[in-house]
């Protein structure tokens, strides 16, 4: 349900409006709302922002600082210190986050580059000596000449027709001062070695690049000397730059290890105090008050005064504003749901918050999803393995609100999906009926077998289908009550009549009902077209066959479901027909873990397209605005 909105306005010294801002910001359960402050007005004027820019660029030195730092400060002691800083105005904490800035950001800047640099360098030597155990085997027809340089160009090997195209530009650009040997290094490689005078270098990279080919040069201090003894060298300078890298880790550990606590005080800190800086601007202020307005939850209304009255005593004055009745749909809507409902408000996020004078959706979002998703699976075997799912996946991604949430609606809908299928006596299909274990339940001399019972099943849809529609277009009627919007009053009540007489005059028709219910259906149709006709116009009178449709749209509970328990049995059957036992289980589970996994989406699909579409269409409004209190911590216990 939606918690009670309080309409409040907090007054103080202006001399005081940090430490006023910073508690309301701490307890974090006041929604915000912009004063109204007349244009002109001599008195009081908004708040102006400032220092936001400054506060910008010191958070994002101090960020910069704690992504190189190894290692993550201990949540508590965080806490700790910043709750010894809190009372610090923002020039003050700027100051200490500047020195800290000043202290750490040359050091750790210099070591981040060095360490950097190595890494790039023992890429590097990595790639080289990749390439020379390539061509290592190609040494011996190598030239060794002073004053001259070593090219390797790597091509693959359907393109080294190349080499035709590269061998008399070489020899062109180098006045043939230049040797150019071409060997396979594997199925997929060819290289090409070039050797050439110095002095005709930029010109040959050039063309080279010019090519697109892939061209390797050998550092100059590994060029002039045999290929074994370069990767020696090679080997060597990798163990020197990974004992530097050491000792670069150990120096940036010595530093997490003192400053990196500071560094999240101060961030944390300043963080918060940015989006107190951002929100001056909805304040109002005299030479000598300020005052600040929202929309609190009444649950919170005694715990922030009591913390403002902690801190300020009676300097600071916490006041509720009546609001007129019409003015109460603009203030923010706060889920308030008990355990069980939580999971689902998920699914709120597919429409627009309610407004605050409607009713919240969630509950009975909650009551009726997990039937739906029950009836509609209803086998014993795929609610346990459904629960199994959702619990393991909790674990495995406890991090994921979303995941979390959605594991919560599987775990709570494998309920009555284990209920249902024991009254239709499923457990993987048939199987259970095979092994003789389980077995449909008759109520009244009918069968709860949904395969021999489809007639029944069908009917049950539409049953739920009326109650469910009815239901909603009941929330309709009270809405409009506590709206005082006589004519969707008048409307729904006429549906609800309308809807009433159309269906007791069918099954006069069909002979379920006795006859006189004819008449009876007659009244209901007299009494209430002319209630739809005021209310909605000629368009409620339409809206009369959509409903109808609504209605029957619940079939699909029974088709769905149908589809379901027909595939499960056709895994069964499938298994069964199978010579070999193994080969037999193995057809059986992967038919059967498909239809699990079409289980869990499916149903879940079309539950919430039976809330969305043909039930919060009777009563729900939306377009409401949602409670976000300013604050870091958003406390809703």
């Amino acid at each position: 349900m939606l918690q009670k909105m309080k309409n409040i306005l907090v007054v103080g010294p202006k001399n005081d409006y940090q430490q006023i801002v910073d508690v309301l910001y701490q307890e974090g359960t006041v929604h915000l709302q912009d004063i109204p402050i007349p244009i002109g007005d001599p008195v009081f004027t908004s708040m102006e922002i400032g220092k936001t820019e400054e506060v910008s660029a010191v958070l994002s030195k101090l960020h910069g600082i704690a992504s190189i730092l190894p290692g993550k400060p201990v949540e508590e002691e965080i806490e700790k210190r910043a709750e010894e800083l809190r009372g610090k105005t923002t020039d003050e904490l700027l100051s200490g986050a500047k020195e800290l800035v000043r202290t750490l950001e040359s050091e750790v800047r210099d070591l981040a580059t060095r360490k950097s640099d190595l890494e790039l360098s023992r890429t590097s030597l990595d790639r080289y000596a990749r390439v020379m155990e390539k061509i290592q085997p190609l040494e011996s027809r190598l030239p060794i000449l002073e004053g001259f340089e070593v090219s390797v160009l790597l091509i693959q090997r359907e393109y080294r027709n190349i080499l035709d195209l590269i061998r008399p530009q070489l020899k062109a650009i180098t006045n043939n001062q230049f040797e150019f040997i071409a060997a396979d290094l594997d199925e997929k490689t060819t290289a090409a070695i070039t050797v050439f005078n110095k002095r005709y270098s930029h010109e040959v990279h050039s063309f080279l690049f010019s090519q697109n080919v892939n061209e390797v040069r050998v550092p100059e201090e590994y060029a002039n000397m045999p290929l074994d003894e370069a990767l020696a060298q090679i080997e060597k300078r990798k163990k020197e730059i990974a004992e530097e890298m050491e000792t670069i880790d150990r120096e940036l550990d010595t530093l997490s290890g003192r400053w990196q606590t500071d560094l999240a005080v101060y961030t944390r800190l300043l963080e918060d105090r940015l989006e107190e800086l951002h929100s001056l601007n909805m304040f109002g202020q005299s030479d000598h008050t300020i005052m600040i307005k929202g929309w609190i939850p009444k649950k919170f209304l005694k715990k922030t005064r009591d913390a403002l009255k902690a801190k300020f005593g009676d300097r600071v004055v916490m006041t509720e504003v009546p609001v007129p009745p019409e003015e109460m749909e603009n203030a923010p809507t706060f889920y308030d749901n008990p355990r069980f409902v939580k999971p689902f408000e998920f699914f709120m996020l597919l429409v627009s918050p309610p407004k605050y004078v409607e009713i919240d959706p969630s509950p009975l979002l909650a009551f009726f999803f997990p039937i739906f998703f029950g009836i509609i699976v209803g086998d014993i075997g795929y609610g346990l393995s459904i629960l199994v799912f959702g619990l393991v996946m909790k674990k495995l991604f406890p991090k994921i609100d979303w995941w979390q949430q959605l594991m919560d609606i599987m775990i709570i809908s494998s309920i009555p999906t284990i209920f249902f299928g024991f009254l239709y006596g499923e457990f993987f299909g048939d199987f259970g009926e095979i092994l003789g274990i389980l077995h449909p339940v008759h109520i009244f001399g009918i069968t709860w077998n949904r395969v021999e019972a489809m007639i029944p099943m069908l009917v049950i849809s539409i049953v739920i289908g009326v109650i469910h529609v009815f239901v909603g277009l009941s929330l309709g009627v009270l809405n409009a009550y506590m709206r005082h919007q006589k004519k969707h009053l008048c409307e729904k009540v006429g549906m609800m009549g309308v809807v009433s007489g159309i269906i007791l005059l069918l099954l006069s028709l069909l002979k379920v009902l006795p006859s006189f219910m004819m008449i009876a259906s007659a009244v209901v149709l007299v009494a209430c077209l002319p209630l739809l006709v005021y209310g909605g116009g000629t368009m409620g009178i339409i809206e009369v066959m959509s409903t109808i449709g609504n209605i029957l749209s619940y079939a699909r509970i029974m088709a769905i479901g149908m589809a379901s328990v027909i595939l499960a049995m056709v895994a069964n059957e499938l298994g069964g027909s199978v010579g070999m036992v193994v080969a037999g289980i193995v057809v059986a589970a992967l038919l059967h873990a498909l239809n699990i996994i079409l289980a869990m989406f499916s149903p879940s699909l079309h539950s919430l397209r039976l809330h969305i579409v043909e039930f919060y269409s009777k009563f729900y409004e939306g377009g409401g605005i949602k409670y976000r209190p300013f604050g870091r911590a958003k406390k809703t216990d």
